[in-house]
């Protein structure tokens, strides 16, 4: 008997949509820049915020969003594909879940991490993918002959607000996670490192009225920290800010510190922070590291895509639960629970031994 061919797939069930040969998923995934540029397209031309709750007619849409209706109804055809928009069978198209995510408006937006994901520096710096993992080093001092950050801050100022209102957007609906996951109520005092603007500090004097924080960062970071910790600000008077480089040192001396999405950096910058902690905090400190996993999460395909971009941009890498362990045993820290905080983050409660 003849084996059946592999490109055969096995008999759908009732009702549901036949699933593609391998064949068909190749060539989808190899397309995967078209669906990637068309959700880019969508945000930029702000098509989620005009679509209200009720499907609309294509030439209505483009009339709002000031486009030609007929290359417009490509586009939400390709993206309903993906459940990003729904065409009706009267040619209308009205919302999805995901297409809602699109809206600045919506509480969970990934507008800004969307348009992040899709710069026109990845564009450059995908296709040489190969090279990277070929010499395990970053490809953007080649691309533009800077490192990565510099040269957004000097030379794409555009892509640099982008990065910082996706950052924005990121920590805000991260942080009231982390501090409902977090138990402090032993602690009087947090230190965020690396903290950004203060989401995850912010929520966590929130819910611990007694509590004194401070929020570490670079001076250009901090000085954009929420009004909330500045002075005048409801919080300001139990937070305090400091800018500097966490890499360098840790001035603060906390019961408990946060360090959340930046032990992604290269190997001896990771150590070095550690050990900062460890020495700032001394005996008993307690650490809770706050990462995206590339193994056993919910999350795998977003995770391990951001893994090979931290590759091409700085030279990073996300971690396995292993590798994290083993960097933090390597600074001298004692892992206890590790926990997840949503779909995508994991916290690893740690202590500085007695």
């Amino acid at each position: 008997m003849t084996a059946p061919s592999p490109e055969l797939s096995a008999p759908p069930a009732q009702g549901a949509p036949p699933s593609p040969p391998p064949s068909m998923r190749l060539r989808e995934l190899v397309f995967g820049a078209a669906c990637a540029a068309a959700v880019r397209a969508a945000a930029r031309l702000g098509v989620a915020d005009a679509l209200g709750d009720a499907p609309m007619a294509v030439e209505d849409l483009a009339a709002a969003v000031k486009t030609e209706p007929k290359p417009l109804r490509r586009l939400l055809r390709a993206l309903s594909c993906y459940g990003v928009f729904a065409e009706h069978p009267d040619g209308t198209f009205g919302h999805t879940e995901m297409s809602r995510l699109l809206r600045e408006d919506d509480p969970h937006s990934l507008r800004d991490i969307s348009l992040w994901c899709t710069e026109p520096w990845t564009w450059d710096a995908w296709p040489k993918l190969d090279e990277a993992v070929r010499t395990g080093k970053n490809v953007v001092e080649g691309l533009y002959g800077k490192e990565f950050f510099d040269y957004l801050n000097e030379d794409a100022p555009e892509s640099a607000d982008v990065f910082n209102r996706a950052m924005t957007t990121s920590s805000e609906q991260s942080a009231r996670d982390v501090a409902a996951l977090l138990d402090l109520s032993a602690s009087r005092s947090v230190a965020d490192l690396g903290g950004g603007q203060g989401h995850v500090v912010a929520c966590l004097l929130d819910k611990y009225p007694a509590m004194r924080g401070w929020l570490l960062d670079l001076p250009r970071v901090v000085e954009n920290a929420l009004p909330r910790l500045r002075p005048g600000g409801d919080l300001a008077e139990r937070a305090r800010i400091v800018p500097g480089d966490i890499r360098e040192s840790v001035p603060v001396e906390a019961d408990a510190y946060i360090i959340k999405n930046i032990l992604e950096w290269d190997d001896e910058s990771t150590a070095r922070l550690l050990r900062n902690v460890v020495e700032a905090g001394g005996p008993g400190a307690r650490v809770v590291v706050i990462e995206n996993l590339v193994d056993d999460t919910p999350s795998m395909r977003f995770s391990t895509a951001m893994d090979l971009l931290l590759l091409l941009n700085v030279g990073g890498a996300k971690h396995t639960t292993q590798s994290m362990v083993g960097r933090l045993e390597a600074a001298g820290l004692k892992v206890g629970d590790i926990r997840p905080v949503n779909p995508y983050l994991h916290a690893f409660d740690c202590t500085v031994p007695m």
